[in-house]
């Protein structure tokens, strides 16, 4: 009969003979396998150096591709925009490239009336009955109109249809809004903290550029972005428009105008204003706007003509 001391000494033998091939099986493998793996470390250690040369090479290009940019917008611009009033207004998310718009339109030597900046109170769809009111209220004392305003009880939209009115040229006909009554609509909006104007607007623009970026995210995205488009409509019915936007994906100001083609006859867009070269392709479609009545849709995202308009020479 096989007692307990005859299973302890088997088991100790099983288990001394696993340990000696291991270590025999280690010994035997060593070599072999410290090699591949130091190979293979080596081997990821030079993918990933040339992965970075060539990211500091693409980012050096583009760099270069700015600077080319930039230099030749000094000899494409000047005087192309000479004379003509327009308007800058930006939306919280293209904030970031305003600035670089507003120096090609001067380049262009356009007359910039003003920059208007829209906070994000006044696309909060919260206040959506504030502004309504506001609209109204802001507009009576002034010979701006009221009879002509939005009245779907979307206060992005009446409101934007306010201000467009008293910073665009009026159609033929209809008596102008006077600078002072300009004013009190503008601060009754900035004292409320819709709005911010850098310098006094002392005359309406013949054309507008909206100056835009990527689409909201937060759990209010859906209305943000349709108030957006809200925006760029009532100034489209006033005055030559273009959107100057950061990419053209996700629901953004320039995607819903290139997938409208109601939207996309009347405004151009261009999905690179963040860049310097998307900045100097801003300006030249306003000229385009401005010279041939023409909309078209520019940069390197979806649904894009070309590059650039052409302009007729």
């Amino acid at each position: 009969m096989i007692n307990f001391r005859y299973h302890v000494v088997s088991l100790t033998a099983v288990f001394l003979a696993l340990a000696i091939g291991l270590v025999v099986g280690t010994a035997a493998l060593n070599g072999p396998v410290a090699d591949s793996l130091k190979e293979n470390v080596n081997a990821l250690r030079k993918d990933n150096q040339q992965m970075r040369q060539a990211v500091e090479s693409m980012e050096r290009q583009l760099e270069l591709e700015e600077d080319f940019a930039a230099q030749i917008a000094g000899v494409v611009l000047p005087g192309k925009l000479t004379g003509k009033r327009v308007l800058v207004l930006s939306l919280p998310t293209g904030r970031g490239h305003t600035e670089g718009v507003v120096k090609m339109l001067q380049l262009a030597g356009a007359d910039v009336t003003g920059r208007i900046d829209l906070q994000d109170k006044f696309i909060n769809p919260d206040n959506n009955n504030n502004l309504l009111e506001l609209a109204v209220t802001a507009a009576r004392p002034t010979s701006a109109p009221t009879s002509g305003l939005p009245g779907n009880g979307h206060g992005v939209e009446t409101s934007s249809a306010l201000l467009a009115s008293v910073l665009l040229d009026r159609s033929a006909g209809v008596t102008p809004v006077t600078e002072a009554d300009r004013r009190a609509v503008l601060a009754a909006y900035s004292n409320a903290n819709y709005l911010t104007s850098e310098e006094k607007i002392t005359a309406p623009a013949e054309a507008v550029v909206v100056v835009s970026g990527q689409p909201y995210v937060d759990k209010d995205a859906a209305k943000k972005d349709e108030s957006v488009v809200k925006v760029a409509e009532q100034f489209d019915r006033t005055g030559s428009i273009v959107v100057g936007g950061n990419g053209s994906s996700g629901g953004n100001l320039v995607a819903v105008v290139r997938g409208d083609p109601v939207l996309a006859q009347t405004v151009s867009t261009v999905d690179n204003a963040n860049t310097v070269q998307g900045q100097l392709v801003t300006s030249l479609a306003l000229v385009q706007q401005l010279t041939e009545k023409k909309a078209g849709q520019y940069g390197v995202g979806d649904n894009v003509a070309s590059l650039l308009p052409r302009l007729p020479q």
